[in-house]
């Protein structure tokens, strides 16, 4: 956010928009567009947030072909001379950046909400398909292999839910704890990967096939792992609140 490149440059009781959003979630069919623009300088400091209205001449909208996350749309956005009034302005002029990372920290313990939500489906159906189906003249939660693979994902969704619960709990007393949100929500998404995949391995061919909850949540992995902020990124982020960087 601190290096984007959109400009808003003011013109009387107007800031006029040129430049280019991408990875847009909804951008298709918002009507209002929250926009991070470039005010100032470089850095933090020059970045406001604006209120852009859907309607507004110069604004254009591609959508974008997704792996996953087919309901909700995703799309690219280009602002060519677009006239947003001042008055749209959301805080102070070069104020914006805080606005925006503060609404990262929500946007990432959505995610691992998600993200522990998924991994719970995950593990109900490989539970009941386990179950039920045959192999070999037992049912397949009969082998060692396949109860253990259950074990190991049961084991990683526990976890997550307890860091969930503190960190609830830590925000709820009024605390910021930025690291262990992003810690929270890497773990959290590699939880809901390591699921998706050992259901769909258990499913074996009718985990491939669509229909499945599993086959579904295994293609939404990714976006969960990369949206708010890929996991390298935050590593680096919990990094620097801890002191290491």
């Amino acid at each position: 956010v601190a290096n984007l490149k959109l400009r808003a440059e003011r013109d009387g009781d107007h800031y006029i928009l040129n430049g280019s959003k991408t990875f847009i979630t909804s951008g298709m069919r918002a009507d209002y567009i929250t926009v991070a623009a470039r005010t100032g300088g470089p850095g933090a400091g020059g970045v406001s947030a604006l209120l852009v209205e859907g309607n507004t001449p110069g604004l254009t909208r591609t959508a974008l072909k997704k792996m996953g996350w087919w309901c909700s749309d995703t799309a690219q956005l280009h602002f060519d001379h677009c006239r947003v009034p001042v008055a749209n302005l959301l805080g102070q002029e070069n104020g914006g950046f805080q606005i925006f990372m503060l609404n990262f920290n929500q946007e990432r313990l959505a995610l691992a909400l998600q993200a522990y939500g998924f991994a719970r489906v995950c593990l109900d159906e490989a539970s009941e398909w386990a179950s039920s189906r045959t192999t070999f003249g037992k049912r397949l939660v009969g082998h060692q292999v396949v109860r253990h693979k259950l074990v190991a994902m049961a084991t990683r969704i526990e976890a997550t839910r307890a860091l969930l619960e503190d960190l609830t709990r830590r925000l709820e007393q009024g605390e910021s704890p930025v690291a262990q949100i992003c810690m929270l929500k890497n773990f959290a998404a590699q939880t809901m990967q390591f699921c998706a995949d050992n259901a769909v391995q258990i499913l074996g061919g009718m985990g491939f096939m669509r229909g499945t909850k599993s086959e579904r949540i295994y293609r939404e992995v990714k976006v969960i792992m990369i949206g708010g902020g890929a996991e390298e990124v935050l590593n680096e982020l919990a990094a620097r609140q801890l002191g290491w960087a």
